[in-house]
């Protein structure tokens, strides 16, 4: 017999009502009916425990954008929720998964609530918050219909779409990219634009049936029931639905007891027996808080990883592997080299020669793409046997900053190729690459992938590259690692983590320094390319900024 779950308690605390389910319902038809439901919502606030002066109203959470990278906003700090830390080692492979945490309890019990202040106690930068209320079932006309009515039950578990849930929350703890369902509340139906979401240290899911699948429970790490005062919750429904969706009582009433209240005692309350953590009146309940706050930091403890480190330490001292191919070294070559090596080498000679590099680079590398026969014919009416490209489409990705200096020359030898980019930044405290941001083209698993870096020393962040690629779809043999100048420990970081990876530069050198900078070295390419400050100490931006 299971052990029944921890039940955390303290003397009750202010709490801010939380962002619960939109539930169907009709508009109120006359002002007049408007203006009194208002008054019926302000009525309620009375009815709601006394909000202190020890906590900010919560704010709301602002999701992720196609254009901007997509945040949580809190009270104390911007959090990312596209990207994290290494989710692999060494050898390219997935270390540890994702931890992800169960957030389960009755609507508007203030799981949303919790939630956030879970990730503002946490302090990390890498969080997913993945809500249930976007898993809805698309519904039928004469579903529809019964939703305009208040006689759909969206408190029930056939309402949801388990198999999308499960599937999409195995992915992001694996570190894949998933597609988040947008649900419109107003037709019932899922929108044609969907959120994109990425892996990261933590992700908390949060939902009414989150206990109610065997096999999603299996996904979670950590369980935790809200358990909040029926009298609570149904004044907190009534507040917003009469207040924000311009329903009147009466129809409210009707739907928490024919569908909510009911559901809650036959699905929800039951689940309270499969948590780890009870959480009595949910965001008021700091002691509750606390104390989960700690299980998940020893929990990420156990989970760090130090990429560079073992980078720096593994599959060194062999042969340069075959899938490495260097231009060759001509005088012309060798002579632009020199120059854009030269520290003396004003701005604009550099970026002149840096880009006579980037195209000869780029049209070497287009040489190892596929091609098949074929047969044109000529002005002349005759038959010429050539070749033509056997692939379906190129995709260039470039690392922001310095890779995105390449993204002309590719341009310029390939006529409508699509273009997409991947930040990544070193952690100053930790030395580690971090994903922070990437926009990829659509279909991108189709296609054959130029991955644009202008250095590579230890390979950090090209492999981050690498593995975000393979996460969508890419296949590795589709994948080319362009860069201007390599270290032979990122040569043999990539080879050795993805060898089917072609990897294709201009020269390779054979050091790096202990700070991991490439000896001797193009120095900072991005402050030189872009005419920017240069780093404090000097060091090359690759290795500080943007990892190499």
């Amino acid at each position: 017999m299971a052990a029944p779950p921890a039940r955390a308690d303290a003397d009750p605390s202010p709490t801010s009502p939380p962002t619960a389910r939109d539930t169907p319902g009709r508009q109120a038809e006359k002002s007049e009916t408007a203006c009194e439901d208002r008054s019926n919502a302000e009525s309620l606030d009375r009815l709601l425990p006394p909000v202190g002066t020890r906590r900010s109203p919560r704010k709301r959470t602002t999701s992720q954008c196609k254009s901007e990278p997509p945040l949580l906003r809190t009270s104390k700090r911007t959090i990312y929720t596209a990207g994290r830390p290494p989710w692999y080692n060494e050898h390219g492979t997935q270390s540890k998964e994702a931890f992800a945490i169960g957030l389960g309890g009755g609507s508007a019990s203030g799981k949303t609530t919790v939630a956030r202040m879970i990730i503002e106690a946490l302090d990390v930068p890498w969080v997913v918050l993945l809500s249930m209320d976007s898993f809805y079932k698309v519904l039928t006309e004469q579903q529809q219909e019964q939703a305009a009515h208040n006689n759909f039950n969206f408190d029930h578990p056939d309402a949801f779409d388990f198999d999308l849930i499960i599937s999409t929350l195995k992915k992001l703890k694996q570190g894949k990219s998933v597609k988040v369902p947008i649900y419109d509340f107003t037709t019932h139906s899922r929108k044609k634009d969907w959120k994109t979401l990425y892996g990261a240290n933590v992700i908390i899911f949060e939902g009414i049936m989150a206990f109610a699948d065997k096999t999603l429970l299996e996904l979670l790490d950590m369980k935790i029931f809200v358990d909040t005062d029926s009298d609570i919750r149904l004044v907190r429904r009534l507040r917003r639905d009469i207040s924000e969706r311009g329903r009147d009582i009466e129809g409210v009433i009707k739907q928490y007891n024919k569908f909510v209240k009911p559901s809650f005692d036959q699905y929800i309350q039951p689940t309270m027996r499969l948590a780890d953590i009870v959480v009595p009146r949910g965001s008021g309940n700091t002691v509750a808080i606390d104390l989960i706050v700690q299980h998940v930091h020893s929990q990420l403890e156990e989970r760090e990883l130090s990429v560079r480190a073992a980078l720096a330490s593994a599959h060194q001292c062999h042969p340069l592997p075959r899938t490495l191919s260097v231009l060759k070294s001509t005088p012309q070559v060798r002579g632009m080299h020199t120059i854009i090596r030269d520290k003396e080498t004003s701005r604009d000679e550099f970026i002149f020669y840096s880009k006579r590099l980037m195209r000869l680079l780029i049209e070497h590398a287009l040489s190892f793409l596929p091609f098949q026969d074929c047969v044109v014919q000529t002005p002349q009416g005759q038959d010429y046997a050539g070749k033509c490209y056997a692939g379906k489409q190129i995709t260039g990705v470039s690392i922001l900053r310095a890779g995105e200096t390449m993204e002309p020359a590719l341009r310029a030898v390939c006529k409508d190729v699509r273009i997409g980019t991947i930040l990544i930044q070193t952690n100053q405290l930790t030395g580690e690459p971090e994903l922070h941001y990437l926009r990829l083209p659509k279909d991108i698993s189709d296609d054959h992938v130029i991955l644009m870096d202008c250095t590579v020393s230890t390979g950090a962040a090209a492999m981050m590259a690498v593995r975000v690629l393979l996460d969508h779809d890419v296949p590795e043999d589709k994948i080319f690692l362009l860069s201007l100048l390599m270290a032979e420990m990122g040569v043999h970081s990539v080879a050795y983590a993805f060898p089917r990876v072609r990897i294709i530069t201009t020269a390779v050198d054979k050091r790096v320094n202990d700070l991991f900078r490439i000896i001797p070295g193009i120095g900072n390419f991005g402050d030189r390319y872009f005419g920017t400050d240069a780093v404090p100490d000097g060091s090359d931006e690759e290795e500080v900024a943007y990892t190499g």
